[in-house]
């Protein structure tokens, strides 16, 4: 009997085991076409379920005929920490600590689209390590206004430098079978009532200005995904807008890929259901919040719309193309069957992760120390260890980890090099904490290592840093923001343009007792800085990630030469900034408090084309902005013509030399003036450029390209980009308010 027993059970599994084997499709057909045989094999149940998620970072394949889960993650920097799957606990797997990347303001700072190729690349072996298939990433906010609490995400003010940035890295990140999912799409400028905000703002400056760098992530990067923004525009949230959605990027931009929702960017089932929206996630329908699980079929794209189908009140055109949609990511992500192997933490991703971060350094002043005898000697950077014998290291932020906390981006890392550690290894280093921003020992269960605990007051501390000021050879301040809230943190706006906690306090005590101090900044974010005429070197290190105090201490120490460009204009107060100069930030709450209209008063003018107009004020430092350890001269601008029609290219020739001792890399910048227009135009945009290493007394030619497109606006009144007929000028410098060169020419009918 038992016998029997155990050979009835075996045909029992087997049978089971056999019922639910997957049915493949056939591999032989091209995608579209197995697409088209999946699409018509499914029910309407299967197809339902593909479009919105079963977990807090996942949503369901289609078992039945042999496609997987779909797994995402944050984020732009790095592969997050898992968490529960339906709560956002942390898991507390052992084997989901990363490498950290630079931040993305980082990233365009290297003014190096072949490190954007880079940073894509290794991301997506990690992601591959960690079986995720889609990064929600990288993001393409323009920078508005610096008191953009996830400015530090993005990539800066300028439309073009933005989209030769995110093109390769996508197409990086791709490479290794890992669609991208570019956000937030769009006019996601602000993080305080993110939910409420409605967008109004010009044609022109759309296309112009915030729209640019979707569009190559798009069209030239290849972008398999796009997240729609919180925000509304046009009293329509993005995650469901049928201007953004259905009209641009669909049916303008011939975008193949999946809208996905971000994380209870949903609101709506029926504008869900026709405004372009095909992957919903994060919707806190009936209550799903912290605690609340197992409500996804409450979705707005869930039980309501296989409702509404059954009931005859929609038909399943819109759900067959997005679930076509899905379907196309399944093929380009889980079942792609040529995908590279994953890693994770390898040494390859330490090195690209150093590499960016160095490029990244900006280094924004480096005057000569005035001596007692108003004469001045040399510049305080490169640190010469053979004459320093006492350096003192003063700030929270050099021994405070940046790659936790901030929102999303937070990240759990195998290591983090903080910047006094870092310091420390080239020479013996004293530190006095000097402020207190932040004693926060975790954010979403990772801790912070080196405890920020403080019983001290600011009195005291200040007291310790001046006290050992006294006696230092040099002083290298490491503060700037954090990512607490209100700080560069998803969420909430900045309070303020000012340093915050105690810092000015603490520089203009020191530089009473030692005027030899290197401020070391560290944000996303530009700030006030009133001591600036009296500090020699100011160098801005963002949030550089894992390798963070190892990439400063080499910038320091003279072993990198530094080369990195501002990605922003850094004003010295925010009447600099046009969103703050017209009053339309942050926007006004209508009568009934539910939505507040943000009016993009400054249009066109973001940025340097902001300060452009300003006739006596400057800011701190211009956009593009960077120094080195040597000096460059660039020559004048040739091209075999003068004139160019509209189906043909202008070639610019620039000699760059190095006219210094040691190696170093200069970005030339090519922007254009139109001489005369139809229509208001900023004075100059970016419109080219190009990093070149030298060594020491070489000089190299550069090419810079431009066509049509480098000459055209956006005509609201037509729908088109228009290239008028007349006379141009070609500026070519190193930042936007060095220009060196030019070169006029004629654009003809």
């Amino acid at each position: 009997m038992k016998k029997i027993a155990i050979v009835l059970l075996s045909l029992t599994m087997t049978t089971v085991i056999q019922a639910q084997k997957p049915v493949y499709l056939d591999e032989s057909k091209p995608i579209e076409q197995r697409i088209d045989d999946a699409l018509n094999r499914m029910t309407l149940d299967e197809k339902i379920a593909v479009i919105h998620a079963q977990s807090k970072f996942s949503s369901p394949g289609v078992k039945r005929l042999g496609f997987p889960d779909l797994w995402t993650d944050d984020g732009p920097h790095g592969v997050r920490p898992d968490v529960l799957w339906d709560e956002w606990e942390q898991a507390g797997q052992t084997n989901d600590s990363c490498v950290a990347f630079p931040a993305l303001t980082c990233l365009a700072a290297t003014w190096n689209p072949d490190l954007a190729r880079l940073y894509g690349e290794s991301l997506g072996e990690e992601a591959l390590y960690r079986n995720k298939s889609v990064m929600l990433g990288p993001g393409v906010n323009i920078y508005r206004t610096p008191l953009g609490g996830r400015n530090f995400e993005y990539m800066g003010e300028d439309p073009l430098l933005a989209s030769r940035m995110v093109a390769p890295y996508v197409q990086g990140l791709q490479s290794m079978g890992v669609a991208a999912c570019v956000k937030h799409y769009a006019l996601n400028n602000d993080e305080e009532y993110r939910h409420q905000v409605n967008v109004v703002v010009s044609d022109r400056a759309l296309h112009e200005i915030y729209l640019p760098a979707f569009k190559a992530a798009v069209q030239e990067g290849g972008a398999w995904a796009i997240m729609g923004a919180y925000n509304l525009y046009k009293d329509q949230h993005n995650c469901h807008n049928d201007i953004m959605l259905n009209k641009i990027l669909k049916h303008d931009w011939g975008f193949d890929g999946v809208v996905i929702s971000d994380w209870g960017g949903c609101h709506n089932t029926d504008e869900a259901i026709k405004n372009g929206l095909d992957l919903e996630f994060g919707s806190w329908t009936d209550g799903l919040t912290m605690g609340k699980t197992n409500a996804y079929d409450l979705y707005y794209m869930a039980d309501a719309y296989k409702k509404g189908i059954r009931e005859g009140r929609y038909t399943t055109k819109e759900l067959d193309d997005k679930v076509r949609r899905v379907l196309r990511l399944f093929y380009r992500t889980t079942m792609r069957k040529d995908k590279p192997y994953g890693f994770l933490c390898s040494e390859s991703h330490y090195d690209a992760a150093l590499k960016i971060a160095q490029e990244g350094i900006v280094l924004l002043q480096n005057n000569k120390v005035k001596l007692k005898n108003k004469k001045y000697g040399e510049a305080l950077l490169p640190i010469d260890i053979t004459k320093t014998k006492k350096i003192l290291v003063v700030g929270e932020n050099a021994i405070k980890m940046m790659t936790v906390g901030g929102g999303s981006s937070s990240l759990k890392v195998q290591r983090e090099i903080l910047p006094l550690d870092g310091i420390r290894s080239y020479l013996p280093a004293d530190y006095a904490r000097g402020y207190v921003g932040d004693t926060v020992q975790s954010y979403n269960g990772v801790t912070v290592g080196r405890s920020l605990y403080e019983t001290r007051s600011q009195a005291e501390l200040t007291a310790e840093a001046v006290e050992k000021a006294r006696e230092a050879d040099i002083v290298i301040f490491i503060g700037g923001l954090n990512k607490s809230d209100y700080q560069d943190c998803e969420g909430h706006d900045r309070k303020s343009y000012d340093l915050p906690y105690a810092q000015n306090e603490v520089i203009e005590a020191i530089l009473k007792v030692n005027p030899r101090l290197v401020y070391v900044n560290i944000s996303g974010n530009g700030a006030a800085l009133p001591w600036l005429s009296k500090v020699p070197a100011v160098v801005q290190a963002w949030y550089i990630g894992s390798e963070s105090g190892k990439a400063i201490a080499s910038v320091l120490f003279g072993d990198v030469n530094p080369s990195g460009k501002l990605p922003f204009t850094w004003y010295a107060s925010l009447g600099q900034c046009g969103a703050h100069a017209t009053g339309s930030f942050p926007g006004t709450w209508r009568e009934d408090h539910k939505i507040i209209d943000e009016e993009y008063k400054e249009g066109l003018f973001v940025g340097y084309r902001w300060t452009d107009r300003l006739k006596k004020e400057k800011p701190l430092f211009p956009f593009g902005h960077g120094l080195s350890y040597t000096t460059f001269k660039i020559g004048k601008a040739t091209s075999d013509k003068t004139k160019m029609t509209a189906d043909e290219e202008l070639t610019l020739t620039i000699p760059v030399t190095n006219t210094g001792s040691v190696a170093g890399a200069e970005t030339v910048q090519l922007y254009i003036h139109d001489k005369k227009s139809s229509v208001e135009r900023p004075y100059k945009e970016l419109k080219a450029f190009r990093k070149v290493f030298l060594q020491p007394g070489e000089t190299q030619e550069i090419t810079l390209t431009i066509n049509k497109s480098a000459l055209s606006f956006y005509n609201d009144k037509t729908g088109q980009w228009t290239a008028e007929a007349g006379g141009f000028e070609a500026l070519i410098g190193n930042s936007a308010h060095n220009l060196v060169s030019s070169f006029s020419f004629t654009l003809e009918q």
